[in-house]
């Protein structure tokens, strides 16, 4: 259903080297960049993530959250471990979610600018 999705970020330097990190557990890669922004996606391909430089930017409020495919468990620790050693923070360890469905494997942490990520098992 969607195409891509940009966020605005306060600090392009800081965002692109956190999502640099978080991404690559989940086979996602920077495919290009300028000076106002990056944009992510498997690799060759067009961007479905886009960050821009915005020095005003609030991330959404509760309610909101982008939600990505891991390829497995150890991809949804990676991400986890990834983001809270690039300034993010945490919203939910790694584990299951049985209250979202038997097989539901994921975790929750915010970004530099509080953008909060969800990352899971793909089905």
């Amino acid at each position: 259903m969607l195409s891509h999705l940009s966020l605005g970020v306060t600090d392009l330097a800081r965002s692109a080297a956190f999502y640099d990190a978080v991404l690559a557990p989940l086979g996602q890669v920077r495919v290009w960049q300028n000076e106002r922004g990056v944009g992510y996606g498997p690799p060759g391909s067009n961007d479905r993530l886009a960050l821009f430089h915005r020095p005003d930017t609030h991330a959404a409020g509760d309610g909101f959250h982008l939600a990505l495919f891991a390829p497995d468990e150890p991809a949804v620790h990676a991400f986890h471990a990834a983001a809270l050693a690039h300034g993010g923070t945490d919203e939910g360890a790694p584990g299951p979610r049985p209250r979202y469905g038997p097989s539901y494997y994921a975790a929750f942490v915010r970004d530099p600018d509080g953008h909060k990520l969800e990352v899971k098992v793909g089905d």
